[in-house]
């Protein structure tokens, strides 16, 4: 028999099939979750540098500027700024996952997990849920912090976990953004910078740090109805912490309702994107 011929007769190696069902998806969603909250003790200095800038927000504008913004209708500037800067955490680390997503993709990651007998879904939504818990550390620390310089909740210990329930929803929404964007850009590198060229607009355009009726007319209907300025209304609503808006409009009045249609949305558009793309990258 030629050599040809052998080779021609060598059975070609089967493909593992992919599992499937809810519970299987979720367990191997689960086990990949895991892989990833593995890494942060290996590299400490990505949850470190997180925790450092965010501090860095509430010290500089607690300290340097909180004395030059006033709030309309009086109140405390540092009650007004922690649940911004809470929300604003929430939504940076979306660009945490783009890089990490990106990361996986470059060192070849994803191509191993492919190649095992495990629900296709199942490495999105690990990274979906390792970032949640990622995310949810570093909220423990900023809240800490919030404490530090004179933060506080002035209602009760239910609408304390709901506002917590909230950013943690959000953060799994805005996970999936990550997602999609980490996938679809070729470097850490750009993936960096598409990071936070897209994330930056959607934080400073809001109500993080000044009120929205400080802001330009035309820029304060789009302030209101970012999802940035929504999730910090809500939790100052929740929380008792001051909450002045510029008008009567539906973002202003139902914050926490309109923060959960926020949720829908994004992970609505950006979890068939980012599954469409990882499925286009498995062929």
């Amino acid at each position: 028999m030629s050599a040809s011929s052998s080779t021609a007769s060598r059975p070609t190696p089967a493909r593992p099939t992919p599992v499937s069902g809810p519970r299987e998806m979720l367990a191997d969603g689960l086990i990949v979750a895991w892989r990833n909250l593995k890494r942060i003790p290996r590299i400490p200095e990505l949850a470190i540098f997180a925790v450092l800038q965010s501090i860095m927000f509430v010290l500089l504008f607690a300290f340097v500027f909180g004395g030059a913004i006033p709030l309309p209708g009086g109140g405390s500037y540092r009650e007004f700024l922690m649940p911004g800067i809470f929300a604003q955490t929430i939504v940076f680390a979306a660009a945490t996952t783009t890089i990490g997503m990106t990361d996986d993709v470059n060192k070849g990651i994803l191509d191993r997990f492919r190649s095992l007998p495990m629900a296709r879904p199942a490495v999105l939504i690990g990274r979906a849920l390792s970032d949640v818990v990622y995310n949810g550390g570093i909220l423990i620390v900023l809240m800490l912090s919030g404490l530090a310089v004179g933060w506080t909740v002035r209602t009760g210990l239910p609408e304390l976990l709901a506002g917590i329930g909230l950013l943690l929803l959000f953060a799994f929404a805005m996970s999936w953004m990550g997602i999609w964007l980490g996938l679809s850009v070729p470097t850490v590198e750009v993936a960096q910078q598409v990071g936070f060229t897209v994330l930056f607009p959607i934080t400073f355009v809001s109500n993080v740090f000044v009120p929205t009726q400080t802001l330009p007319d035309f820029l304060q209907p789009i302030a209101e109805w970012n999802p940035t300025s929504t999730l910090s209304a809500a939790l100052r609503e929740l929380w008792g912490n001051p909450n002045p808006y510029a008008s009567d409009s539906l973002p202003s009045q139902e914050p926490v309702l309109v923060t959960l249609i926020w949720v829908v949305v994004i992970i609505g558009i950006f979890g068939p994107l980012g599954a469409r793309r990882y499925r286009s990258m498995s062929r």
